[in-house]
């Protein structure tokens, strides 16, 4: 039962991933910890390795495509490798009911976004007339984006793509495509980065780790190579009311049931 329901996790992350750029890693710390019975010690780094491995396969068919932000990906990833090491280190001296209570929080919030996500793109960071960024403009924006982003990579074990998106897209003016992948290469440089910070405190059940990576990597592949035909806003909004439901359990088993 544990490895098939490992299976199933993994495969619903990687496919999310692949389609929406994230979100999907926002089940996993929850997946682990309630469904396979996985301390939260340990799930947040397993979820990290291998939330950083399905993203970073996911992103190939995008850089094959052209379809990445070289120059965006750069300043958030920088940003937000020195803000992982940072929520690793907090998640480390918090009892695990707080964590897994702000945990439910970042949740609602993140289906809140997704819920109320439109298809426009944002102009504020894009040159006059031009599709090129403005850097001078956009750095006091991006900047704090990329540390939000990589502090709660490393204290939740969350790949962030739910607040990367909206921040290239509604922010940058990025291209929903190229933010997409964009996104991808943005997990998997923080999740290593969190991973990194971890790395004296694993103990982890490699066979596990395993199953749950390969699933991933390959509902990622196939959502990547096929998500063109899938109806991206519906799954998102369907995605969006998944979360409230686990993140109301996460409170529940938090507030009630210790």
């Amino acid at each position: 039962m544990t490895i098939l329901l490992a299976l199933t996790l993994g495969a619903v992350i990687g496919i999310l991933l692949g389609l929406l750029g994230g979100g999907g890693s926002i089940l996993a710390v929850p997946g682990l910890v309630y469904g396979l019975g996985i301390p939260l010690e340990q799930a947040v780094p397993m979820s990290l390795l291998v939330i950083g491995v399905a993203s970073l396969f996911g992103a190939v068919p995008k850089i094959r495509a052209g379809q990445i932000q070289w120059r965006v990906m750069a300043v958030f990833a920088v940003t937000g490798v020195a803000a992982a090491f940072a929520g690793s280190a907090v998640n480390r001296l918090l009892p695990p009911a707080v964590t897994m209570g702000g945990f439910a929080v970042v949740m609602i919030a993140s289906a809140i976004r997704m819920l109320s996500s439109t298809e426009s793109v944002g102009t504020a960071c894009r040159a006059d007339g031009a599709s090129a960024i403005d850097w001078r403009r956009c750095t006091s924006r991006s900047v704090p984006a990329g540390l939000g982003v990589g502090f709660l990579t490393g204290l939740f074990g969350v790949g962030g793509g739910f607040l990367i998106i909206p921040a290239l897209v509604l922010l940058l003016g990025v291209q929903m495509a190229v933010a997409v992948g964009t996104s991808l290469l943005i997990v998997a440089v923080n999740s290593g980065a969190g991973l990194f910070a971890y790395l004296g405190h694993l103990r982890l059940d490699w066979a596990l780790v395993a199953v749950f990576s390969v699933t991933a990597v390959g509902g990622s592949l196939l959502a990547g190579r096929y998500g063109g035909h899938v109806d991206k806003a519906r799954l998102q909004r369907w995605f969006a009311v998944l979360i409230v439901a686990v993140a109301g359990l996460v409170l529940i088993e938090v507030l009630v049931l210790r």
